[in-house]
């Protein structure tokens, strides 16, 4: 048995559509549209509820970041970033870049640790008082 799409257009097998318990007159019970039009329209509303964007914005930045990651250049740019504090949009990061800034909680001063530490500097604390260091500026 196969049911049309109302927004591609495209008839398909009934397995292509979501149950929709919301929209109990439905008289089969399953959605209007079929998965892959409600998950291009549900990715379209988080971009706009938690960033600001439209698909087209969020092309844009990618396209203006030559379609790679901000922080790695050798990943592709697939998520948004944002200033948690704000809100406001910074780029648009491969999955890891974007999962690191979150794991380091958008704190500059570990970012920069870590990258010292990467690259062999040492980030010996001071003992400057008994109990109290300082670390290195």
């Amino acid at each position: 048995m196969k049911k049309r799409c109302s927004r591609c257009g495209e008839t398909t097998p009934r397995a292509a559509f979501a149950a929709d318990r919301a929209n109990a007159s439905a008289s089969d019970g399953l959605s209007t549209s079929c998965k892959a039009c409600r998950a291009v329209k549900s990715r379209a509303g988080h971009l706009k509820r938690h960033y600001g964007l439209t698909e087209a914005e969020r092309d844009q930045l990618i396209a203006d970041q030559g379609g790679v990651c901000w922080i790695c250049p050798a990943a592709a740019a697939a998520h948004v970033d944002h200033c948690h504090e704000t809100g406001r949009v910074r780029g648009v990061l491969c999955f890891s870049c974007n999962a690191a800034l979150g794991q380091f909680k958008d704190r500059p001063d570990a970012i920069r640790r870590a990258a010292a530490y990467v690259e062999g500097i040492a980030w010996k604390p001071t003992l400057v008082a008994p109990g109290v260091y300082q670390l290195p500026s």
